[in-house]
C-alpha cells in the first residue's frame, strides 16, 4: 500500500473477501434485512450489506458507503431507512391491518449458536488468563513456560473446534473427499491459527513473543462475547464496558500489532538458526506459513501492508549494494509462486 492510498481500501478488500457463507452469522444477519423482494438480488444492494456485516462483527473502522440509487425514483423510495438495518436493529411491523404499531420481539439466538460462542469463550477467556500469566516477569520460569504453552494449546483447541462447528468433517475418508475440505479450510483464520499455535507449541525453545497473537486473538474473541451477550449485567456495565469497547474500536489496530509480530516472529526464528536453539525445520514450516499469511484473503490486506513497508525500508539498501538482488530474487520468485 503505498503512502497516499486511502486506508479505507484495505478495509473493503477484506470484507469482500471474508468468507460469508462459513460463518453462521451471515445466514442470521441477512433473514432478518428489511429490503423490497426486487433488489434482494441486485450485486450492489448484497455487497452493501455485506460491509454493514463485516463492520458491525469483524472490523468497525470500516466505513459503509450508502447504497447507490436504482434505476428509478421509486426503486430508491423502496430502500429507505427500513432496508439498512437488520430485524434486531429495528422490529418488523406485524402483517395486520387491525394494529399497525405492533412490532415482533426480537429472533431468539440460535441454540446451537450460542453454545458454539460460549465454549469458544471460555476457552479463548482461558488462553487470555494464562498468557497474562506467562508473560508477567514475577512469574516463576517453570510457571511462566508452563503458561506458555497451555496458552498456545488453547488456542490450537479454540481454533480446531472452530473449524469442526463451521466446516464439520470430511465427507469421507478417502484422498479426494478430505482434499475438498482441506481446500475449503486452508485460506480460513482458524486454521491458520491452528497451524501457528500448534508449530510453537510443539517446539523445545519457548518464544514468548509469539504470544502477542495469541493475546490479540483471545482479546478480540472476548470483547465481542462479551459485548453481544452481558450488556445488561451491572458487573459488566460497571468494568467491563469500557475495556470491550475500546477492544472492538481497535480491533484493526490489534490485527496491525499481530501481523507486525508474525513477520518480526520470522526474522526472529531465522536469527535462532545462528545459536544453540535453533530448529531448522521450523523455521522453514513458519516461513511457510507465513507465505499463506500473506496470500490467504483473511490476512493477506494487513501482511502485504507490513511487507510493503519492510520493503520501502530495505529498498536503499539494495540499490546501494546491487549484489544482494540475486538472492531477493530468488527469494521474491519462492514467495509469489
Amino acid at each position: 500500500m503505498t503512502e497516499g492510498e486511502d486506508p479505507q481500501r484495505i478495509k473493503r478488500i477484506g470484507a469482500d473477501s471474508y468468507d460469508y457463507e462459513r460463518d453462521p452469522r451471515w445466514a442470521d444477519y441477512w433473514s432478518n434485512i428489511l429490503i423490497p423482494p426486487h433488489m434482494v438480488s441486485r450485486p450492489d444492494v448484497v455487497t452493501h450489506f455485506k460491509r454493514k456485516f463485516y463492520q458491525r462483527f469483524i472490523d468497525p473502522d470500516l466505513v459503509v458507503e450508502p447504497i447507490s440509487s436504482g434505476s428509478s425514483s421509486q426503486s430508491a423510495r423502496a430502500s429507505g431507512p427500513s432496508s439498512s438495518l437488520p430485524r434486531t436493529e429495528q422490529p418488523r411491523p406485524r402483517a395486520s391491518a387491525s394494529n399497525n404499531t405492533t412490532s415482533t420481539p426480537p429472533p431468539t439466538v440460535n441454540a446451537s449458536s450460542l453454545r458454539w460462542q460460549t465454549i469458544q469463550f471460555s476457552v479463548n477467556a482461558w488462553v487470555l488468563i494464562v498468557a497474562l500469566l506467562a508473560i508477567i516477569p514475577i512469574a516463576p520460569k517453570n510457571l511462566s513456560t508452563k503458561a506458555y504453552r497451555l496458552s498456545l494449546l488453547g488456542t490450537a483447541c479454540s481454533s480446531l473446534y472452530s473449524l469442526y462447528a463451521l466446516y464439520g468433517i470430511p465427507r469421507a475418508w478417502n484422498l479426494q473427499a478430505v482434499q475438498v475440505w482441506f481446500q475449503s479450510v486452508i485460506a480460513t483464520k482458524d486454521f491458520i491459527y491452528f497451524l501457528y499455535s500448534l508449530m510453537f507449541v510443539s517446539s523445545q525453545t519457548c518464544l514468548k513473543f509469539s504470544l502477542i497473537p495469541v493475546l490479540s486473538w483471545a482479546l478480540q474473541h472476548v470483547a465481542k462475547f462479551l459485548r453481544r451477550n452481558f450488556t445488561h449485567s451491572s458487573l459488566y456495565r460497571r468494568y467491563l464496558e469500557e475495556p470491550c469497547a475500546w477492544v472492538e474500536s481497535n480491533t484493526t489496530t490489534l490485527i496491525i500489532l499481530s501481523s507486525n509480530a508474525e513477520i518480526a516472529l520470522g526474522f526472529l526464528l531465522i536469527l535462532s538458526l545462528f545459536s544453540w536453539q535453533r530448529n531448522i525445520l521450523q523455521t522453514f514450516m513458519y516461513w511457510q506459513l507465513l507465505k499463506l499469511m500473506y496470500h490467504a484473503p483473511v490476512t493477506a490486506s494487513y501482511h502485504q501492508s507490513v511487507w510493503a513497508k519492510i520493503g520501502r525500508t530495505l529498498n536503499p539498501y539494495i540499490h546501494r549494494y546491487p549484489f544482494m538482488n540475486i538472492p531477493i530474487s530468488a527469494v521474491q520468485r519462492w514467495w509469489f509462486r
